[in-house]
């Protein structure tokens, strides 16, 4: 009667979760016919996102406007972002946004039209998106916009202008801000007055002369501006700060500011200024960062170029630049610098600055060094004064090419994360590495559980919550979206870390199909193995699903793939409310800091992991469905059998929590997990009942 009682009761939980998903799904496709692709908008739709006194004109081109006053005068342009910068973004479709800026290249307004960035479409909400991008009006596209947070004092006397980023949406937010400065720079180029473009160049790597210090000094291709302390102190002269710098007073002809500019894109010109290590450094950064224009900054006096709080690879406070009136973005290259024998110079640092977005070398810009003094002690009143120094690279030396392509994807991330970056490498390139030579070793250790669960924990803490490296299937549909429009999939390089995931994931299928990431290096997986843990700690009854409900269940999570792939066809907009059947962003990327529904969702998929094994991973997960279909590729059938598994041996089949062993003893490898028990299983002389009987003399 017990067993009777419990049997039933099984088969209604089973009828339960089916009956959920089912629900849900069907929620899902009702939604298809609710749907509608985002347009350009139409002269009613763009007038209502123009902010008074100004008033929509004559449409121009694609997406673009004249704006005009109330006596009908021209006084602006405003534009859609996507017809004239569509970087793709994360989730494969470009961020498109509704710019609007003054004759004199003010912004006026910004305004987010459409977007499907996962992390705020189905995470952080999207209040956050528009909080950012309001922070562009009452600037200028001549200021030096940066996204991130000052360093040092409050970025005191900084030449840069910081806008507050969005945490834990790094990548989305770079791409929006490249969106609307590259839109801004081209409407700029072609509209405002004073402002032009020359077709682009890239250094000539055909092009080789032998060149000397003394040669780039009496050509010009190494500028100078020489500032003294008698200089500095003139131009303090009659205010606040004028006595602030007794060194100044102390020694007037000493050099306050020797600066030295070299453009060192070409390997010529940079062979000729860096020892050879640092030479080589260069040109393996350049190989990297195709499109980077290195910039050699040198100081002989004792301006230093940077302040003491200056962070490696950010932008330089105190160094600014310009060409045709708009600003030219610099960062450090975060290179080591030795200077070639007879280089002047104290402090040396390699900026970079991307020829993508309209810089030019050959043509004449101003690099500008910013001086600064304080007055008093307590909250100290800053005064600044710069100087600015002329420069321009002979033409010889670089080719011409026809006008850029959407910006490819923004290989600095990669650089914005060697670090983790790196840490990843080394442990996926150690769990690989045992998987593929110590595979049965690491399956017979007497410890093995403790082993897995702490590689298990390391994937929760660094790969998912640290790195927020959790997979999603949005990865997925953005690249098939992406292929079916015929855009460029760049916006795969913005999430390196993800990415080099996806990398040994995609080489895994070969060996193990689906194995390696949902057992392995899932963040949500591996918190649902440790729910499963704790739910047998508890002594949790747990749910033994019947063969027969367990084969369709499995098949739900093809369902879910399914529609979701229909909506990326039908409705992409649909996307946004499917992709919360993955739990990821509650439970990896916000740390559970949500909505209660979402939270609440996550938090019960984890409660019935105590109960039901990974019931996420097998029944809905999407994710696992694309995973199990990659597993096809797999080339061999790697988990060892004998010829009494499954007949008559049974124990691996019993013992299997993702039934992924037939009763035949063959494997499913579309649902195996990689877990080892039954290898442990298998090479035990203590558990595999064909090794213990053969051991007393007996046979099956």
């Amino acid at each position: 009667m017990t067993s009777w009682i419990l049997q039933k009761t099984r088969c209604r939980a089973t009828a339960l979760l089916a009956g959920l998903v089912i629900g849900a799904i069907a929620h899902v496709l009702v939604c298809l016919s609710h749907a509608a692709a985002a347009q350009e908008l139409d002269r009613p739709g763009a007038s209502e996102r123009v902010e008074p006194p100004y008033q929509l004109g004559e449409r121009l081109e694609s997406g673009t406007w004249e704006l005009v006053n109330l006596d009908g005068r021209l006084s602006g342009y405003a534009f859609e972002t996507v017809p004239l910068a569509p970087l793709p973004g994360f989730s494969g479709a470009p961020i498109n946004l509704f710019v609007s800026v003054t004759l004199e290249g003010k912004f006026i307004d910004a305004e987010i039209i459409s977007h499907n960035e996962p992390i705020f479409v189905s995470g952080l909400g999207n209040a956050p998106f528009h909080k950012f991008v309001r922070q562009y009006k009452g600037y200028s596209i001549t200021d030096t916009l940066v996204v991130g947070v000052p360093y040092g004092d409050k970025g005191t006397g900084s030449s840069l202008i910081y806008l507050d980023g969005v945490t834990k949406a790094t990548a989305s937010i770079r791409i929006a801000h490249e969106t609307i400065l590259a839109a801004a720079f081209a409407v700029a180029r072609k509209r405002l007055s004073g402002i032009k473009a020359g077709p682009a160049v890239r250094p000539d790597r055909g092009h080789s002369e032998e060149l000397t210090w003394a040669g780039l000094v009496s050509s010009g291709i190494a500028g100078r501006r020489l500032v003294t302390n008698a200089e500095v102190d003139s131009a303090f002269r009659e205010t606040l700060w004028a006595d602030d710098d007794p060194l100044a007073k102390d020694d007037p002809q000493a050099a306050y500011l020797d600066l030295w500019v070299v453009d060192i894109g070409h390997p010529s010109v940079a062979r000729a200024v860096l020892t050879r290590d640092s030479f080589e450094e260069l040109q393996n950064f350049q190989e990297i960062s195709t499109h980077d224009e290195p910039i050699l900054v040198i100081d002989a006096g004792r301006h230093g170029l940077v302040d003491k709080d200056f962070v490696r690879n950010t932008s330089p406070d105190l160094i600014f630049a310009r060409q045709d009136g708009l600003p030219i973005a610099l960062r450090d290259a975060d290179l080591e610098v030795e200077l070639a024998e007879g280089v002047p110079g104290n402090t040396a640092m390699i900026l970079r600055t991307d020829r993508r977005i309209g810089f030019d070398p050959t043509r004449p810009w101003q690099l500008s060094i910013r001086a600064v003094r304080k007055h008093g002690t307590f909250m100290p009143e800053v005064g600044t004064v710069d100087f600015s120094l002329e420069h321009v690279t002979p033409a010889r030396f670089y080719v011409s090419t026809l006008p850029s392509a959407p910006a490819p994807p923004w290989l600095q991330a990669m650089l914005d994360r060697r670090i983790d970056l790196a840490a990843l490498g080394l442990g996926l390139l150690a769990l690989f590495g045992v998987m593929v030579t110590r595979l049965r070793w690491l399956a017979g250790l007497p410890q093995f559980t403790a082993v897995r669960l702490a590689i298990l924990a390391v994937v929760i803490g660094f790969v998912g919550w640290w790195g927020q490296g959790q997979l999603s299937i949005a990865t997925v549909l953005g690249v098939i979206r992406g292929i079916a429009d015929g855009q460029s999939l760049a916006f795969l390089l913005y999430d390196p870390f993800s990415l080099a995931i996806w990398g040994v994931t995609i080489i895994s299928f070969l060996t193990w199909g689906r194995g390696l990431f949902c057992g392995w290096l899932c963040p949500f997986g591996a918190m649902q193995e440790f729910a499963h843990h704790a739910g047998r700690k508890l002594g949790l009854r747990q749910i033994i699903v019947p063969d027969r409900a367990d084969i369709w269940l499995m098949r739900l999570k093809y369902l879910v793939l399914v529609a979701m792939i229909m909506a990326a066809f039908v409705a992409p907009a649909l996307n946004d409310q499917l992709i919360e059947i993955e739990p990821f962003k509650t439970a990896v990327t916000t740390f559970f800091v949500r909505e209660w529904y979402y939270v609440a969702y996550a938090i019960g998929l984890l409660l019935l992991g105590m109960v039901l094994f990974k019931g996420f991973c097998r029944y809905l997960c999407p994710l696992g469905a694309f995973m199990a279909l990659g597993g096809i590729l797999r080339v061999n059938d790697w988990i060892p059998r004998r010829s009494e598994c499954g007949s008559p041996c049974q124990l691996c089949t019993v013992r299997c929590n993702y039934n992924a062993i037939t009763k035949t003893g063959a494997i499913r490898y579309d649902e195996c997990f990689q877990c080892l028990d039954c290898v442990t299983i298998h090479d035990s002389s203590e558990q595999c009942v064909p090794l213990v009987l053969a051991a007393k003399g007996r046979a099956l």
